[in-house]
């Protein structure tokens, strides 16, 4: 049996931020679409405001996997994930075994593809986790748009995060495209 996209195809049944009240629910499906956008979107900026030769497609492949192990793993909340040291580490494990097991459901010969975006590690990471945070971010800017208070912290921790980041395509992005996501659709039109 080769269960690999069936697994993927369960991302839209784990839900997103679970110790916080939602005004609308967001499962890993969607929040690796907007990852996935995004980091594409940092990738280009990266290419064609600061001379960088990245190639936007891997990273938004890398975005659009990067939380397939939640699958098997479900969401951990932040809070607890990096609550302490022992409980970051061992989850960074928890999280390789699930990566492995879902490349596992593959035929071997396709395994290297994905292994290529389950499991890497490099210098392009740093968008998708860029990404990852900025969507996050957005999310909380729409929770309080909508009356939620549950997200000020959050909006406000990633905030400070984002800025403390030092990565100026995301500067760019945050500068020129991320004002339109506090408008309506009139507003924007």
């Amino acid at each position: 049996m080769n269960n690999f996209f069936g697994m993927l195809a369960r991302m839209r049944y784990i839900n997103r931020w679970g110790l916080m009240r939602n005004t609308l629910t967001e499962n890993i499906a969607e929040h690796s679409l907007d990852v996935a956008v995004i980091a594409h979107a940092l990738a280009v900026i990266g290419n064609t405001y600061f001379g960088k030769n990245l190639n936007a497609e891997h990273i938004a492949m890398l975005g659009i996997m990067h939380d397939t192990t939640e699958i098997i793993t479900g969401d951990l909340p932040t809070p607890i994930k990096y609550y302490a040291p022992e409980i970051r580490d061992a989850y960074k494990k928890v999280e390789h075994t699930a990566a492995q097991q879902l490349l596992n459901e593959l035929p071997e010969e396709m395994r290297p593809e994905y292994e290529n975006v389950l499991k890497e590690d490099g210098d392009d990471q740093k968008y998708v986790k860029a990404a990852d945070k900025l969507s996050a971010y957005i999310k909380c800017l729409e929770e309080r748009k909508m009356g939620n208070e549950d997200f000020v912290k959050a909006e406000s921790t990633l905030l400070e995060t984002l800025q403390g980041m030092k990565l100026e395509e995301l500067d760019y992005f945050m500068e020129h495209f991320l004002p339109a996501y506090h408008m309506t659709l009139d507003e924007i039109n």
